[in-house]
């Protein structure tokens, strides 16, 4: 989870490579009128929202009863997000935070040729982001590190998080 750029797509494949997980893409998810809406340089709002994290929890958690287990890129911003993806699955969820400074943000976003999120919805991004609190189970990384290690340390932490459960 996290914001746009921040590079959940990019750990997401490493780890679901990894695990040898499928892995879901949440942007793949939204509707094209969400991503027209994002294209033309409109936020979303929460009742843009809610039939995307029900379908993307829905998919993962049909992919975990497939698979066991599930990698899936999607920003999360809020907690009651997080809370609507989880209960949509209707599986264990653990969510991993990727967060960098708001310059290393906005670069990526710039060289980041094609994509449909512009680099001017990062403010709004950023303002709406709730960082997880107690109780949820999540962890926070710096998205600046390599790869390989913000998987080592994703996968120590939900091996952990899943034996204390």
């Amino acid at each position: 989870m996290g914001v746009s750029g921040s590079g959940k797509s990019t750990l997401g494949i490493f780890l679901a490579d990894q695990l040898g997980a499928p892995f879901l893409e949440g942007d793949l998810f939204h509707p094209s009128d969400n991503v027209a809406k994002m294209r033309s340089g409109q936020p979303l709002d929460d009742n843009d929202r809610w039939p995307w994290l029900d379908d993307l929890g829905a998919a993962a958690g049909a992919a975990v009863r497939e698979s066991g287990l599930a990698v899936v890129a999607c920003s999360a911003l809020k907690r009651v997000y997080r809370e609507r993806l989880a209960a949509a699955a209707g599986v264990p969820v653990l969510f991993i935070l990727l967060e960098a400074d708001r310059d290393e943000l906005q670069h990526r976003l710039t060289c980041r040729p094609g994509h449909y999120m512009p680099a001017s919805l990062l403010g709004s991004q950023l303002a709406a982001l709730e960082r997880p609190g107690p109780g949820e189970r999540a962890l926070q990384l710096d998205s600046r590190l390599p790869p390989e290690r913000l998987a080592e340390a994703a996968q120590r932490w939900a091996h952990d998080t899943l034996l204390a459960s």
